[in-house]
């Protein structure tokens, strides 16, 4: 049998440091909501592989769909020979994400490449090279995707000059001392200050931020930002990679705003396990590239695709977005009923099943990133994955499959509980 120090070990000669590792369990299979490691531990997975396994590990539905097309063929390139199911996936997309209005969609393999050709088509449809992004808030790894990012350590440390006439304002936190008001402020002064409106091209944002903190955007900051792209000309791009296909409650969290955005972005759950990414939006924006200007290799890989139309079949039959609701609900109420043992904790947050937790000293004076990590050292210790996140690494997020059987939640909630008054207890 491997042993995780073993496969740790030989980690540590082969692969690039920068490659950052939360945990130092080797995977040996998952169902679900559990994962069991080389040594034969089991743990519950708070995590979903970052909110993508959202109908759970290995569904049977995608699994099926999978090995269906796996019979039929894996790779033709869709520009080279195209294939049916890319154009059915594409229409149904059209039609589920949020805008009254003709769209079209184009397929990629990662959520960073869903950001990347947002801009470009975004760049290509208006003629202008300006981009406005926020604060805390994290499109990917790639250059553009780290300049649109508004986080320095790690995502663009020691990785030079980012791309330029990317700018950013703050993002809207009252527990960090920003409002809504401050946000709309930074933005007209971007606009005197730094670039001229008739310069921009898009203002890009996650309507809940994942790696910034959970923090959902405002329903006034998104009709203000509504307000001013439609005055300007300017594009509004929605990052949905962490926050659709049923986490917050809604197949996308747009849905919560009443704001249609003109490109949408997803990733992550839309292939419940297998790599496809996407961009959706208005049809005359999205055909402002010219022929051959979008696309890749396996974008839009056939096994991807046909584990997405499992996903979304799952998603509608077994009501995951209610689901997502409840089980929302039920980790809200439970941490709540904790605040008065566990101090630290500053605020409960989150739509449908996209929750968090954050902590402060227990005056709330500063933030607690050392309470957060203690927390997830103990639960992983008990059996439980989480997921630290946030400007200062200060919150907990829950991103558990919204399939979790409901002994397995109950179980991980008690986990929880106890890992807290262990990290209290240790008067960390």
């Amino acid at each position: 049998m491997s042993l995780n120090a073993d496969i740790q070990a030989r980690k540590n000669d082969n692969i690039a440091r920068g490659v950052g590792m939360m945990t130092q369990v080797y995977a040996e299979r998952a169902e679900n909501s559990e994962i069991w490691d080389v040594e034969g531990n089991r743990y519950i997975d708070f995590a979903a592989g970052i909110a993508v396994v959202n109908t759970g590990h290995r569904h049977p539905k995608v699994i099926e769909a999978v090995r269906e097309q796996l019979d039929r063929f894996t790779h033709t390139c869709h520009q080279v020979i195209p294939y049916e199911n890319y154009v059915a996936l594409a229409e149904r997309l059209n039609a589920a994400v949020p805008g009254d209005f003709d769209k079209k969609t184009i397929f990629v393999t990662t959520g960073a490449e869903a950001a990347e050709n947002a801009v470009k088509i975004a760049r290509a449809a208006t003629g202008r090279s300006a981009v406005i992004a926020f604060s805390g808030g994290f499109h990917g790894r790639t250059f553009m995707g780290m300049a649109l990012t508004g986080k320095v350590v790690p995502y663009k440390k020691g990785f030079g000059a980012m791309p330029g006439d990317v700018f950013h304002v703050p993002f809207p936190v009252d527990l960090h001392g920003v409002s809504v008001a401050d946000s709309i402020e930074a933005l007209d002064k971007l606009f005197k200050a730094d670039v001229d409106p008739a310069r921009v091209a898009a203002i890009a944002l996650e309507p809940v931020q994942g790696e910034g903190g959970f923090y959902e955007a405002p329903k006034e900051l998104m009709m203000h930002l509504r307000k001013v792209c439609d005055a300007h000309g300017i594009l509004l791009i929605a990052d949905e990679v962490q926050t659709g296909f049923a986490r917050t409650g809604k197949l996308f969290a747009m849905e919560h705003h009443h704001v249609a955005p003109d490109l949408t972005c997803m990733a992550k759950g839309l292939g419940g396990g297998f790599p496809i990414a996407a961009v959706t939006g208005r049809a005359d924006i999205m055909d402002g590239a010219e022929p051959g200007g979008l696309g890749g290799t396996y974008g839009g890989s056939p096994i991807g695709i046909a584990a997405a139309h499992a996903v979304l079949d799952v998603i509608e039959e077994e009501e995951l977005c209610e689901r997502a609701d409840q089980l929302g609900n039920r980790l809200k109420q439970r941490l709540s009923a904790m605040r008065d043992a566990i101090p630290e904790i500053a605020e409960i947050r989150g739509p449908g099943f996209m929750n968090a937790v954050e902590f402060r000293l227990a005056d709330g004076s500063a933030p607690h990133p050392d309470f957060a990590n203690a927390v997830k050292a103990e639960a992983m210790r008990r059996g439980l994955i989480l997921l630290t996140c946030g400007v200062y690494s200060n919150v907990i997020r829950f991103l558990a499959p919204v399939t979790i059987q409901d002994d397995i939640f109950n179980e991980a909630l008690d986990i929880l509980e106890a890992s807290m008054k262990a990290a209290k207890g240790g008067n960390v």
